[in-house]
């Protein structure tokens, strides 16, 4: 049984642009989700663009009215977004993981984007507009993407995109609601569950930054969503946020 509110749209822009114009003129209930089989400008992560074709994937965003959280404490959003959504596809083929901040790849290749974009009241969050592409049924890209897989080439036979949407859904809300009620337990049980699906989580992987190449192990992810990166030569740690750092990818920084 489906406890949220699903609009469906045959075409839009972007999914988070439709959702939140709609959060602009009137109330929206929280856990409202805008679906869409096909985005003319869909976007990730700093102004990238998303591909994916005609009703193939999975492509839509959710609302929430998360007041309760700091601003600073904001990336256990991710977290739980990000949680729920490694789960869900784990549970039709192995080798999903997170990779930070919050991309979801199946092995070394990505299955999935996230963007957040969040509203602040004082130093809480007062609204989150999450929008995800996840690549299901899609058999080819044809974009410069360089590392594209969808559900379909990892396990050869289409999938149900609803069932996924139910399934991502039913994660979401029963993390959020153990945030809400029990935050002094979930926020550290949700973070270490996180990091234990972390992708490249254990050795020493190459890295760039603007100083170019190096060697380093993820150290630790901070409660804002610094990423800690220690140093193979040196030993020292090094500190990143959001596109400061890439791992180096088959020759390739991603």
């Amino acid at each position: 049984m489906r406890n949220y509110t699903l609009l469906s749209i045959a075409e839009t822009t972007s999914t988070n642009h439709c959702l939140n114009e709609l959060c602009k003129t009137q109330h929206i209930a929280e856990f409202t989700c805008v679906q869409t089989p096909f985005q003319t400008a869909g976007r990730g992560q700093q102004g990238n663009s998303w591909e994916s074709e005609r009703d193939k994937n999975l492509l839509f965003s959710l609302v929430l009215y998360p007041t309760f959280i700091e601003a600073r404490q904001g990336f256990i959003l991710s977290e739980i977004v990000a949680l729920s959504i490694r789960e869900e596809l784990s549970t039709y083929t192995p080798d999903v993981y997170i990779k930070w901040p919050n991309d979801i790849y199946w092995q070394d290749k990505k299955i999935c984007g996230i963007l957040i974009e969040n509203i602040l009241q004082g130093k809480n969050i007062d609204q989150c507009i999450v929008g995800c592409g996840i690549n299901i049924n899609q058999e080819t890209f044809r974009s410069d993407a360089p590392n594209p897989v969808s559900l379909l080439q990892i396990t050869d036979q289409e999938t149900d995109r609803q069932e996924i949407l139910d399934g991502i859904m039913h994660r979401i809300q029963h993390y959020y609601k153990l945030l809400q009620e029990q935050p002094q337990t979930a926020q550290p049980a949700i973070h270490t569950a996180y990091m234990d699906a972390l992708y490249r989580r254990e050795g020493f992987y190459p890295f760039a930054d603007k100083n170019g190449l190096f060697q380093g192990q993820i150290a630790r992810i901070e409660p804002d969503g610094h990423l800690v990166i220690t140093e193979e030569e040196s030993g020292m740690e090094r500190r990143y946020m959001f596109k400061e750092v890439r791992f180096v990818i088959n020759k390739r920084t991603l």
